[in-house]
């Protein structure tokens, strides 16, 4: 199976090209304004001709979009850079994939969601975004489901790896050389090691998988604080900073965001048969994961 790979230098592509390595499957990644990983393919997704192109010399089979506007709160100031990112260029991706008869997979967000609920969002509650991030990610799954292309929605959260910026790395650097954290306690919802999401979209490709189409929520398993979270980077990684809570209006932001943004991750459970890993168990791996890198 041919499968291309759309913002192959960001997080989740470049974690993707690490456990993808010797998968059966040929894997062709792309990138456009970062710099190239590896044997990467330059392309433009907001560019249709390119876009179908490259899709149908490579004879792609299933397109996985990483690629994405992700700066939520810049996005409040070039809402039109991020619906021509999070929106425009997926409708082209999808109507790519469709013309083609391939499957795309498609990343989404919590932030969809208004974050009004006190109980965990499964996939048939209908999205209240109240961001331009959020807005822009929510036009990007309508686009898929205006394409009539076969396509998987995978909302995810609170993503981190090794690679790029994330909350994870910033805490581990500066809780390192400082002595004291201010972390916001009362926004809720679920870390995701982009090696764990990773994994679940290689489980995707499987025999008879493709054919299971839809919207799946998938994160870590468990509930935390971003105060939580941070506290346990710095227990697990020996960092001797003091964490303190305090509420979002401490810090002032452009970009509303959702207050408890938990998914249910019973339906991606069951259809595929799978288990969904503990947060604290993939941050500790990770954490590890990067100890090791800066050793080597």
């Amino acid at each position: 199976m041919n499968v291309l790979v759309t913002g192959g230098s960001g997080q989740l592509g470049r974690v993707l090209m690490d456990v993808t390595k010797y998968s059966e499957h040929r894997f062709i990644y792309t990138y456009f304004s970062s710099e190239a990983c590896g044997d990467m393919v330059r392309l433009d997704i907001t560019d249709r001709a390119a876009v179908e192109k490259v899709v149908k010399d490579h004879s792609i089979d299933v397109i996985v979009n990483c690629a994405g506007y992700t700066d939520v709160e810049r996005a409040e100031s070039e809402e039109d850079k991020a619906f021509k990112i999070n929106a425009e260029a997926v409708a082209v991706l999808a109507e790519a994939a469709k013309s083609a008869d391939a499957v795309l997979i498609h990343i989404s967000t919590d932030y969809v969601f208004d974050g009004n609920r006190s109980e965990p969002y499964d996939e048939d509650v209908a999205p209240a975004p109240l961001s331009a991030y959020g807005r822009s990610k929510f036009a990007g799954e309508l686009a898929v489901l205006a394409s009539g292309v076969r396509y998987f929605i995978i909302r995810t959260s609170w993503l981190y790896s090794s690679y790029g910026r994330n909350f994870v790395k910033t805490i581990l650097t500066k809780s390192a050389l400082l002595p004291l954290l201010k972390v916001v306690s009362d926004q809720v919802g679920t870390p995701t090691y982009a090696g764990d999401l990773a994994e679940f979209i290689l489980t995707l490709l499987e025999p008879g998988n493709l054919s299971k189409t839809g919207i799946y929520n998938y994160t870590n398993e468990g509930v935390c604080s971003w105060y939580d979270l941070a506290c346990e980077v710095c227990e697990l990684s020996g960092n001797l900073c003091e964490v303190t809570p305090c509420k979002t209006e401490e810090f002032p932001v452009k970009a509303a965001r959702p207050h408890y943004s938990v998914l249910d991750k019973s339906k991606v459970k069951v259809t595929f048969g799978i288990g969904v890993p503990y947060w604290k168990d993939s941050l500790r791996f990770c954490l590890a994961e990067m100890t090791d890198s800066v050793s080597m």
